[in-house]
């Protein structure tokens, strides 16, 4: 009589079991990339500067460099993952990424006009990564992203089928790809090299007037990813079961790809496009938590990308090496074995053998 409810308590302690974990890895990953990099700080140290009572070197080590990088982390880690699942579960495809609708190709295209002086302003690339010089490539990620997504929102409403505009995203992206490979033969080639840098991605660089920006927009995205768990629950067995549900498949199909597009964006605006978080860490969350249910997945999808984001963060920094490691690098080497696995489990399912 009470199997079913001892297997489903028992779950349900798993579950938060492994919440708990990941809570306590994010916090241990946001105390690292506080403390490690090219010159590791003391813990000690590090909680003086925080309180503002420490050595004045060390406060601005802290506030200025290492504090906003790890907030950049957390928040860029947690909208890519959310947003991958997003993608994963629209479009039933487990290798589907926050990318794959073109937002972060109009971003680097956005990015690439600003290099090569087309859009006027090439001037902007060469000040650096502080002052007006970031607030130019940050705005015109921006526009580059907002301009794909409100085609591929046009288009959605237009094309039926999910596959059409994969298909369609895809093909957008590479056209993209093709524009910027032509723009950045005709430039000057250190403007290209500096281009070429920004696509390595990073979260260092990033103000405190950035945070106030692109925390409050990834939160708002967040809660709203939050708050569509239940449709995307319905999507699980299809749009034809999610209709019988009473689920308005063609409003949430647009809020869903609105949602995942502006976490995407917003983070290729501020950090570059950084590759296979989103893809790798919701296959790595349904392996841990042990369910489809997005009321718990999406959760704990946003814990570990945070915390994978974080510890991430502080691989790049090499410490002792007095260089800085390429983000895209690190995350790469972390989510290949993840796809391929997934892809080998894939093909075992589709032969019937058991992995």
């Amino acid at each position: 009589m009470n199997g079913p409810l001892d297997t489903r308590a028992g779950a349900a302690r798993r579950r938060a079991g492994v919440l708990i974990a990941l809570a306590v890895l994010t916090v241990a990953g946001l105390g690292l990339a506080v403390t490690v990099g090219s010159t590791p700080l003391p813990l000690g140290a590090v909680a003086a500067a925080l309180a503002r009572d420490g050595d004045p070197g060390v406060e601005t080590i802290v506030w200025t460099v290492r504090l906003p990088r790890a907030v950049t982390a957390l928040v860029a880690g947690a909208a890519l993952s959310a947003a991958g699942l997003q993608m994963q579960t629209l479009f039933r495809n487990p290798l589907a990424e926050p990318y794959i609708l073109g937002v972060s190709s109009g971003a680097s295209l956005g990015v690439a006009l600003v290099v090569t002086g087309v859009g006027g302003a090439g001037g902007m690339f060469t000040a650096g990564v502080a002052g007006f010089g970031r607030i130019g490539i940050v705005l015109a990620a921006t526009a580059g992203a907002a301009a794909v997504l409100v085609l591929v929102l046009l288009l959605s409403r237009r094309v039926r089928s999910l596959s059409t505009l994969l298909v369609i995203g895809v093909l957008i992206g590479a056209a993209t790809v093709s524009l910027i490979s032509l723009m950045l033969t005709y430039t000057d080639p250190r403007l290209a090299q500096q281009y070429l840098a920004w696509g390595l991605g990073s979260f260092a660089g990033t103000t405190w007037d950035d945070l106030a920006v692109f925390v409050p927009v990834c939160a708002g995205a967040l809660a709203a990813a939050l708050a569509g768990v239940k449709p995307l629950n319905a999507l699980l067995l299809g749009e034809r079961y999610a209709r019988t549900m009473g689920v308005n498949v063609r409003r949430t199909r647009t809020v869903t790809i609105l949602v995942a597009s502006v976490l995407a964006g917003a983070v290729t605006a501020c950090c570059g496009p950084i590759a296979f978080l989103g893809m790798a860490v919701p296959h790595i969350a349904r392996l841990l938590i042990g369910t489809a249910d997005h009321r718990v997945l999406m959760p704990t999808v946003m814990l570990l990308g945070s915390g994978t984001a974080l510890l991430c963060c502080v691989a790049t920094q090499a410490p002792g090496a007095g260089a800085v490691l390429p983000l895209n690098a690190i995350t790469t080497l972390i989510g290949t074995p993840v796809v391929i696995t997934v892809l080998l489990r894939s093909r075992a399912a589709r032969i019937g053998v058991a992995v």
